[in-house]
């Protein structure tokens, strides 16, 4: 029996094989719209907008009229005394103008340069900071900015001697600007004891760090150094403590004159924990294998001893 509903006719997808001459055809077409262009200004110059890539029209000024910055060659000298105010000169280039003060930590962003007060002009150290470069600067305070927040005060023992209020006055002038601020103190002559005792209690009253050079190398050194690690974290000269607990109970019981951590090992053995060895007498601890008589004294000392030794 015929079924009375009638079934939706499906209409076949037909797929059309193309031929030779529809490849050709169609790759004509392309090789037209994407025609060679005459230069690199067309080919970054096609009007986008189009559903056609064209390219668009030529300028009429000609190549040879372009400006074409010039490419002075860099000045044989480091200073220049012709030079305009507002310009600083860089170490074996020509003059650079110099950016404006920028905040933060009271001094001036110096960069990629450190910036030379105007007082330094003729200084010898100069001479020996070849890494980095640096500028003459008339707007700072210090003798040498070397980061964002850091500055450098240049004096010579010599110097100190015949003016011994010079670095007080340059300190002063400083205020409470700049995080770092560093005195770095040529040691150019042999009696120099007194003459760093003075200034070390000149330097703890004015907040600054001191650094000795004994020579103009060491002293470009630093300069030196002190700018290429401006964005350094201090980790490389952090002190590195074991939180564990052995690490630390070494650490303490060690300071104590000739204990090692082979006797460190044994008391923890022995006693079990930093508070079991604090509260042994001299006795037991004279019988630990390798703690002596005189060992265990000495252990006993330091931990009934007072603080504060009685006069």
């Amino acid at each position: 029996m015929a079924d009375s509903t009638e079934q939706p006719t499906q209409r076949k997808r037909q797929f059309r094989i193309p031929t030779v001459e529809d490849i050709e055809k169609s790759r004509n077409d392309a090789e037209k719209r994407l025609a060679p262009v005459e230069s690199m200004r067309d080919a970054l110059s096609f009007d986008l907008s189009s559903s056609t890539l064209q390219p668009a029209a030529k300028a009429d000024t000609p190549a040879s009229n372009m400006a074409i910055p010039s490419t002075a060659q860099p000045s044989e000298t480091r200073t220049s005394h012709s030079q305009p105010a507002n310009t600083a000169t860089i170490a074996g280039s020509r003059a650079l103008p110099i950016a404006s003060p920028a905040g933060g930590g009271g001094g001036r962003g110096s960069g990629q340069v450190v910036l030379v007060n105007e007082l330094q002009r003729g200084n010898p150290v100069l001479e020996c900071v070849r890494n980095v470069r640096w500028s003459y600067s008339k707007d700072i305070i210090p003798d040498y900015v070397v980061g964002r927040t850091s500055c450098v005060l240049y004096l010579s023992v010599k110097y100190h001697r015949l003016h011994p209020e010079y670095i007080s006055k340059r300190i002063d002038g400083l205020g409470k600007q700049y995080r770092l601020r560093v005195l770095l103190i040529h040691v150019d002559t042999d009696d120099c004891k007194i003459p760093l005792r003075e200034i070390n209690r000149i330097a703890v009253v004015g907040e600054m760090t001191i650094l000795l050079a004994w020579s103009l190398d060491e002293a470009g050194r630093y300069i030196e150094t002190l700018k290429a690690f401006e964005h350094r974290q201090p980790d490389i000269i952090r002190e590195r403590v074991e939180d564990t607990y052995m690490a630390r109970l070494a650490n303490s019981l060690t300071s104590i004159k000739s204990v090692n951590k082979t006797d460190v090992l044994t008391l923890s053995s022995n006693f079990g924990s930093f508070d079991g060895v604090a509260r042994a007498t001299s006795d037991e601890l004279s019988l630990c294998p390798g703690v002596g008589d005189l060992k265990a004294q000495r252990i006993f000392k330091a931990f009934h001893e007072p603080f504060i030794p009685e006069k």
